[in-house]
């Protein structure tokens, strides 16, 4: 039955869920988004500037990077930092907000190597 779902457990702590929640659908749909999730976590590890995260995700593009990076700032889970030099350097980061992201990219991660499609390339990053 769809409704309400019993008793889930976060935390050692029971937790009434129920079906559809505005917020989480948000949630969901953001860090959902193309490129999302594997952006944040490029950027989990500290401050990078847009020419470390492309390197980082192989086949993103620039454009749809750019895109992404200026839809988290929005949403103040990214910051976005123009440093004063020749050439100017821009720095990103993720803000509090974004940071409390870590445990669910880390669960997401954690999920997809235990159900996900094994994959020589993230195999041989986990060994």
């Amino acid at each position: 039955m769809i409704g309400t779902m019993d008793e889930l457990e976060t935390a050692g702590a029971p937790v009434q869920l129920s079906a559809f929640c505005p917020t989480y659908h948000w949630a969901i749909e953001l860090i959902g988004r193309r490129w999302t999730g594997v952006i944040l976590r490029a950027m989990l590890f500290g401050e990078a500037r847009f020419s470390d995260i492309a390197a980082a995700v192989p086949g993103l593009s620039d454009r749809l990077l750019s895109e992404r990076l200026k839809e988290l700032e929005g949403e103040g889970i990214v910051t976005r930092t123009v440093v004063p030099s020749t050439p100017v350097r821009v720095d990103y980061a993720l803000t509090a907000k974004g940071q409390a992201l870590n445990e669910v990219l880390v669960a997401v991660a954690t999920w997809a190597e235990t159900w996900g499609a094994r994959d020589d390339e993230c195999k041989s990053a986990r060994e």
